[in-house]
């Protein structure tokens, strides 16, 4: 009677602790998503971006919470070596071409608001001269003819690095968190890291 009453007031103990512990994780977890959800939107759009580089791709794969060392950053720009190099110009600059498609499906989604339209009033009010006071080389900025929804532009650096230093100024530019802030436009983004031909006439 008494061993049966030492079970059963241990296992008794057991299934306390284990709601405990229990409870526990699921208030630590629950802390986390909702630091998480107010990060979110905010803290995105800070990120340089995304696209086929889903951000991770064209940074090198390097994100949050990453152990042990970041992967190298994808070569762009001169003196590619090995078989990528193959046709690129020794001399080449670093090259991005960015495409920024509106979501109109998440526009009043959250704190996310407005169209092309507003998009292009950010480019215009003032995130092309925060790129050229970053270091960053604005080429061209489009309006796809063939998707009203989407803008595209070209930049340039002088290498990788350069490219990496240039979007870390952009993001901590004040300007650029006003602007954002003000236009807080849906976004698909898509960027392509390129090097010149060694026969193209711009490098």
């Amino acid at each position: 009677m008494t061993k049966r009453f030492v079970r059963t007031g241990f296992s008794f103990s057991g299934i306390v602790l284990g709601i405990v512990f229990a409870a526990l994780g699921l208030r630590v977890l629950a802390t986390q998503g909702a630091q998480a959800a107010q990060a979110g939107p905010a803290a995105q759009a800070a990120q340089p971006a995304q696209g086929g580089q889903g951000a991770q791709a064209a940074q090198g794969g390097q994100g949050r919470g990453q152990r042990g060392p970041a992967a190298a950053p994808a070569p762009c720009g001169p003196n590619i070596a090995g078989d990528l190099g193959k046709n690129t110009a020794k001399d080449s600059r670093c090259f991005e071409l960015r495409l920024y498609t509106v979501d109109p499906s998440r526009d009043g989604v959250g704190q996310f608001k407005g169209g092309i339209d507003d998009l292009h009033k950010r480019f215009r009010e003032g995130e092309v001269e925060v790129f050229k006071k970053s270091g960053v080389e604005v080429l061209a900025v489009w309006q796809n003819l063939d998707d009203p929804n989407t803008l595209i532009y070209l930049l340039a650096y002088k290498d990788r690095a350069a490219r990496d230093a240039g979007w870390a100024a952009f993001g901590a530019d004040a300007k650029w968190t006003e602007l954002r802030t003000k236009y807080f436009v849906p976004l698909n983004t898509k960027a392509i890291m390129m090097s010149a031909a060694d026969y193209s006439p711009l490098k």
